[in-house]
């Protein structure tokens, strides 16, 4: 599935934000929607559980018809707006049935009429999937609950693999799929991270372990295990990123720091960064594999001031860039192509919509699978740079410790790295004349890192540019990353 820039953004943020009520809903298809979907290019011998589990993240399933020889199904949803929804998430993020990207699209029918007795195994399937989602009486469907109501509204949560770090909003966006979340606390215990997640209703709680146990937040790593809690009822003493209760707003953080900052921080500079790469998780869809290719486009830039060096570094702060390419006859567009499609995925939502060098840039998923080196001698512009032998790589070591210190671009950035004797006035100095306003500035007690608060987003982003990877004297080379405190 191609997708236009805006429309990646317009569709991700209502299919989170908005319950699918958006009234200004962008299409990509030519028919007119409708609460039966057909999807094409199934992989053979899929479940119908499988297509199911497509669609329960947004809404009842009513229906399905598999048409096992053509490799397609019919599926059909509750109502209009819950296949509205599923339609939009999955323009933005390619929907795929065991590591296949498959297509969905609306359907000409407005509603399944199925002969009962050629789709029976469908409809049995489908109703012990509907017993649990609507929690009805496990009595008439003997067996897919074991007689049990749900032993409480509270789940708990080990996270496998943690590769990339999975913040207390990524799990609510994720579980929010599946019902009201009320409250979450997060912590760290034998070395894992661990979570307690309370829904308003033991049934969500029910539905979103069954969807989820098992599922990987992002391509093959950072996979979700769920049990039902002891507790029935959790006690929340603050609002901070490590537990939160949404029914009480006003609560204290406990650490002196106002919780709101770090949320509209994460609101105002991305709703999608979080939401982006986990949501994908709730819908059994996994980031990257064959459906999403490493490379990116990036368009609107300023073509006076970019170079392939200065999108090396930016994009190299959320994955580890290989090649860049400006485009020869569109030198405000370049192509950049990083490892794989999760840091592909994860650079896309933390950096479409920044400004960068004064205009607003935009970024989505390219078609290309890889940037194309051009052939000895060519390339007189230097427009494209292999950087794939680059020692500035930030990821190369799996789980070091960059992975944990991801963040989106802030007006505050993390110094580290620094050589012994330079100053905070030596700081100050070479960050005001790569073009910005040093608003403050911290030392750790190290004095080997600190922190230096610009005046905008936007210098943070160009002096990031600039002076990553500075040489200060004596082998030290300045390393800066975008930090999550302020000063």
């Amino acid at each position: 599935v191609s997708i236009g820039s805006d429309v990646a953004v317009g569709v991700k943020v209502s299919c989170f934000f908005s319950n699918g009520s958006d009234s200004k809903k962008q299409r990509l298809d030519e028919s007119p929607p409708s609460r039966v979907l057909h999807i094409r290019k199934l992989p053979n011998e899929v479940s119908e559980t499988e297509v199911i589990a497509l669609g329960l993240p947004f809404g009842k399933v009513t229906n399905i018809l598999m048409l096992k020889g053509k490799n397609q199904a019919f599926l059909e949803l509750g109502t209009e707006e819950a296949a509205i929804t599923m339609v939009n998430y999955y323009t933005a993020v390619t929907p795929q049935v065991r590591n296949t990207p498959v297509f969905i699209q609306y359907s000409n029918h407005k509603e399944l009429k199925t002969d009962s007795a050629l789709n029976q195994r469908a409809q049995a399937v489908l109703q012990a999937v509907s017993a649990v989602q609507d929690g009805s009486s496990p009595s008439s469907h003997q067996g897919v609950l074991d007689g049990a109501p749900p032993p409480s509204p509270v789940l708990r949560i080990i996270i496998d693999n943690m590769f990339y770090p999975v913040t207390l909003d990524v799990l609510q966006q994720i579980f929010s799929k599946f019902g009201t979340v009320m409250k979450i606390i997060t912590f760290t215990k034998n070395n894992q991270f661990q979570a307690l997640l309370q829904f308003s209703d033991p049934v969500n709680a029910q539905q979103a372990k069954l969807s989820l146990d098992g599922q990987n937040i992002y391509n093959s790593c950072c996979t979700l295990r769920i049990d039902f809690s002891k507790l029935v009822n959790l006690n929340v003493k603050y609002n901070n990123d490590k537990s939160r209760d949404y029914t009480r707003p006003d609560l204290p953080t406990g650490d002196g720091e106002s919780t709101n900052k770090d949320h509209s921080l994460l609101g105002a500079i991305s709703p999608l960064s979080a939401a982006a790469a986990a949501a994908a998780a709730a819908s059994r869809v996994a980031l990257s594999g064959s459906g999403v290719s490493g490379v990116l486009l990036a368009s609107n830039l300023n073509e006076e001031m970019v170079t392939p060096q200065s999108l090396f570094t930016l994009f190299g702060v959320y994955g580890d860039v290989q090649r860049v390419k400006i485009l020869y006859n569109k030198k405000d567009s370049a192509l950049i192509q990083l490892s794989d499609g999760n840091q592909a995925q994860l650079a896309m939502s933390h950096l479409n919509g920044q400004k960068v060098f004064g205009k607003v840039m935009r970024v989505t998923l390219s078609k290309h699978q890889t940037v194309a080196l051009p052939r000895e001698g060519l390339d007189d512009q230097l427009l494209t740079k292999d950087f794939s032998g680059s020692p500035l790589h930030r990821f190369k070591k799996p789980g070091s410790k960059n992975f944990q210190n991801i963040f989106p671009p802030s007006a505050t950035l993390h110094l580290s790295n620094i050589r012994d004797g330079v100053g905070e006035d030596d700081l100050r100095l070479l960050f005001s004349n790569s073009g910005g306003t040093v608003k403050a500035f911290k030392f750790f007690q190290d004095r080997k890192m600190a922190l230096i608060q610009m005046s905008s987003v936007e210098e943070a982003i160009q002096t990031l540019m600039d002076l990553h990877n500075y040489d200060m004297g004596g082998n030290h080379h300045l390393k800066v990353s975008f930090s999550k405190s302020t000063i």
